[in-house]
């Protein structure tokens, strides 16, 4: 996939998902800004990866601090060309159990993380002739779950519509927006949740292809959608499920 050139920021970078992404597009050629909020987590995933890579300290749900994020950025590359909405959370309460407080804050890094992401890298996309934006929703924000609280399905239901609205009001300006949508992905913040081997069959059992999403099958598809074989996808929200929402 050709990315070579191409300046990417990830959200979320230095988790197992936003590392993983790093690398496929690193290993293609990219140049890569990693955003999180974690300064130690951001230090050791640099010392792990090779490449132009770059890390920059930054709470997402700011909007001062995206704003400070994007102009850093441009200042050292000079332009950016894919932005990948990656960050999220998922507080594990039932609708019953969750105050409206953890909804909130689900909603802050969930879906307005990347209203401000796309809200401020717009602008320096339009300004190099266009560009891609790849928001990491979920197979929740195409279907309803019953593994998954409910608030976590709002808000990947959000980030799924944003990103067609968005792909529907600036494709005319090359600025292609599309999400794609993982089912379970088998990170150690999975393994994890998941050391009761039933409760890990459980979750395989509803995948038709058998197993869990891998992180290299979603950083796979974020890599076709950076790239200029990607150029003419837009507005589509891309299943990396197994068939779990084909049922």
């Amino acid at each position: 996939m050709n990315v070579k050139e191409k300046v990417v920021l990830i959200t979320g970078g230095a988790g197992a998902l936003g590392f993983g992404m790093a690398k496929a597009l690193l290993e293609a050629g990219a140049t890569v800004c990693l955003l999180d909020i974690s300064r130690e987590q951001g230090e050791k995933a640099l010392e792990a990866l090779s490449g132009k890579v770059f890390f920059l300290q930054c709470d997402i749900t700011s909007e001062k601090q995206w704003a400070s994020a994007v102009s850093a950025v441009l200042a050292a590359h000079g332009k950016i060309d894919v932005l990948v909405n990656n960050a999220g959370i998922n507080i594990r309460k039932t609708i019953e159990e969750m105050s409206l407080e953890e909804f909130r804050t689900m909603v802050d890094v969930n879906v307005a993380s990347v209203f401000l992401g796309m809200k401020y890298v717009i602008p320096a996309l339009r300004a190099n002739g266009g560009g891609s934006i790849i928001n990491i929703s979920s197979v929740c924000g195409l279907i309803g779950h019953r593994f998954t609280p409910e608030a976590y399905t709002a808000t990947k239901g959000a980030v799924t519509l944003l990103t067609k609205s968005v792909a529907s009001r600036y494709g005319k300006e090359n600025i292609r927006c599309n999400s794609v949508h993982p089912s379970t992905v088998e990170t150690p913040l999975v393994a994890e949740l998941f050391k009761d081997p039933l409760k890990r069959q459980e979750r395989i059992d509803e995948v038709p292809l058998g197993r869990m999403a891998s992180v290299q099958d979603v950083a796979a598809a974020v890599l076709y959608l950076a790239s200029e074989e990607g150029s003419f996808i837009n507005g589509i929200a891309l299943p990396v499920d197994g068939g779990v929402t084909s049922w």
